[in-house]
């Protein structure tokens, strides 16, 4: 007797200790017995249990919403409050565990079976559903809450406005407002701070300044995010001054600035490639005792680099890991940007080892902007390299990335892998535009395969692209470059049928065609035309057309040209004055050449290299060796290495 009351004691001691981790474990089993466990642990207070156990019968498969619903319903009415709060801790356990569709659904089968939500598990559901972004889904839920009875607070009216906001239907708030004002419920400064937030991202600042003035005659202070939203919105429509104007009316109000307060304004001195302004704003921002963080940082050393104070960039960068801060991506491509813009490849791959051992990740715009200090640095293998290993790390290469090399390529002349590399671009469907076949058109023109620069051209236009000025000078720079000026012109005649205006670079390749191909008169004529059509020559017209008319030994015409560079205000420069003064030394007259350089000098332009070359090899010619000497020993003491052959 007394052993069978002691293991009946036992076992009632074993079952009321018993771990909630077995029954758990024992409902998980068998779904249909977890409804009662759950209102059991609720009744008990034991809520983490019974919203762990909740999480299984969520998770279980083979279980039906609609059975789950039904096995959590109460067996009695005398359990109506403990249901209530089971079926608000179900809906809370969808949101947490991120079943917003599933949490949806499990909703509306309560409402259908006649069970309400409390406001603040709807709310939970409500809030979530917005914050991803599934704001029809948001107002399907809302609706439902409104239909069912349930009395909405104001934490509901501001995640209902912050969808309308995420939308931008701001033609609905008013609209919304006044059907919960209906309701009882008023919009407070949160409702107003989505609402200036949202206008301000948008870039309608005169409204946020409307509902800014609002707050104040409600009686509702606005406040740092308040502030925030409103200097961020005017340094997005770049109005930095007006910006500065709110800043500082919030220090008036006694409101003390964060880094969200600062870094609109650092980044839009930055966007204008303001660095003194930029620097005074950091400068500032330390004074208030704010923390710079990676956007302050990176904004600061984006603007010295691509400004050429690259020094500065980097001190800002030992400032930044001084405070403790890791730099991301985007700060350490910066900084490769930098390195690859100054010229020093090295540098910019020992920067991109520091940031792969920081574990940091090379992005498709890291790789893009080392690739394009490789290949201007003509270190065409390491970009090859490089290019495959981007490929292995499972970075796909995007447009950038392909005409980066292509152009490299084809700078180099190697026009068989710049091809290869622009198949590659249309078999990953990465659509090449007017710049990637411009790229390709200059790569043959210069080697001369006009053949395949027309082939490129028709495949360009079948395509749809449509060829703009740069795409007509390559190829009538082409034709010009053989002395082919019949194919140069048709293309020209194509041009100006297509309405593409010629420009300067465009008229001063064709003049250059016609003199090598030893017309010098149709080259005048051009001259003469392209002044008529409203085009201005530069330096470079004159230059050319002058050393056209010194090799034709027509000096007067060149000497007309002089004079009228000089009344349409371009000073001739050296090469205006090497062509003349070459052109006497040709002739053996050495008198007239050095007249020319007297000229030169006093007019404030020095001798160049070629200058000497003419002068000695005129006198070379004429067997005047100590002149020759003479300028041989002034050329040396102005710098210059002669060639030693005369």
């Amino acid at each position: 007797m007394a052993k069978t009351l002691l293991t009946h004691n036992l076992s009632l001691q074993i079952h009321t200790l018993r771990p909630s981790s077995i029954l758990l474990h024992q409902c998980h089993r068998n779904s249909t017995h977890a409804g009662p466990t759950v209102h059991d642990l609720v009744r008990a207070r034991n809520l983490p249990e019974a919203q762990s156990l909740l999480l299984r019968m969520i998770r279980k498969r083979g279980v039906s919403r609609p059975q789950l619903i039904d096995s959590l319903l109460p067996s009695s009415p005398s359990s109506t409050h403990t249901n209530a709060t089971v079926l608000d801790l179900l809906i809370r356990t969808y949101v947490q565990s991120r079943k917003l569709r599933e949490g949806s659904e499990a909703f509306r089968l309560l409402r259908q079976k006649g069970f309400s939500v409390s406001i603040n598990a709807s709310n939970a559901l409500l809030g979530a559903l917005v914050k991803v972004g599934w704001v029809d889904l948001a107002w399907t839920v809302y609706e439902d809450v409104v239909a069912s009875g349930t009395t909405v607070n104001v934490y509901t009216l501001n995640i209902m406005v912050n969808a309308l906001c995420k939308e931008a239907r701001f033609d609905k708030v008013k609209v919304f407002l006044s059907q919960m004002e209906g309701k009882g419920v008023f919009p407070d400064v949160v409702t107003y701070n989505t609402l200036i937030n949202a206008h301000s991202r948008q870039g309608n600042v005169a409204e946020a300044f409307e509902l800014l003035n609002s707050m104040w005659g409600l009686g509702l202070k606005p406040g740092l995010y308040t502030y925030n939203a409103i200097v961020n919105g005017l340094c997005k429509k770049g109005d930095y001054v007006r910006a500065r104007g709110v800043f500082d009316e919030m220090l008036g109000m006694g409101l003390s600035p964060d880094a969200a307060t600062f870094n609109p304004l650092l980044v839009e001195c930055c966007r204008k490639d303001d660095a003194c302004e930029a620097e005074n704003v950091f400068d500032e921002m330390l004074r208030y005792g704010v923390v710079p963080d990676l956007i302050s940082f990176g904004s600061v050393i984006g603007v010295f680099s691509r400004n050429g104070l690259f020094d500065k960039a980097l001190e800002y960068f030992g400032k930044m890991k001084g405070s403790g801060l890791v730099a991301d991506t985007v700060i350490y491509t910066i900084l490769i940007d930098g390195y690859c813009r100054n010229g020093n490849v090295a540098e910019a791959l020992a920067m991109r080892n520091e940031m792969v051992e920081k574990g940091c990740f090379m992005d498709v715009v890291t790789y893009n902007t080392l690739l394009n200090g490789l290949c201007r640095g003509k270190m065409l293998g390491d970009a090859d390299e490089l290019f495959k290993e981007m490929v292995e790390r499972g970075v796909f290469p995007d447009y950038y990335t392909l005409t980066t090399l292509i152009h490299g390529y084809c700078k180099d002349g190697n026009m068989s892998r710049a091809l290869g590399l622009f198949e590659t671009m249309t078999q990953r469907s990465l659509k090449p535009d007017v710049v990637t076949y411009n790229t390709l058109m200059d790569g043959f023109c210069k080697i001369g395969e006009m053949e395949k620069a027309k082939e490129l051209w028709r495949d360009m236009v079948s395509r749809g692209i449509l060829p703009n000025y740069v795409s007509f000078s390559i190829l009538i720079n082409g034709f010009c470059s053989l002395g082919l000026m019949g194919e140069a012109f048709r293309v020209w005649d194509e041009m100006i049928e297509k309405g593409v205006k010629p420009t300067l670079v465009t008229c001063n390749t064709v003049i250059k065609g016609h003199l090598r191909a030893g017309n010098v008169l149709k080259a005048n004529d051009f001259f003469e035309k392209m002044i008529l059509e409203g085009v201005s020559p530069d330096c470079i017209t004159y230059n050319t057309l002058i050393n056209g008319f010194v090799k034709e030994e027509n000096f007067d015409r060149a000497f007309v040209l002089v004079n009228n560079m000089e009344e349409k205000g371009l000073l001739p420069d050296v090469i205006t004055y090497n062509a003349i003064l070459g052109g006497y030394c040709r002739q053996g007259r050495m008198r007239e050449a050095e007249m020319v350089l007297r000229k030169m000098i006093d007019c404030g332009i020095n001798p160049d290299k070629s200058t000497y070359t003419s002068l000695i090899n005129g006198h070379v010619s004429l067997d005047n060796l100590k002149e020759a000497f003479r300028f041989h020993d002034e050329m040396l003491q102005r710098g210059f290495v002669p060639d030693d052959k005369f």
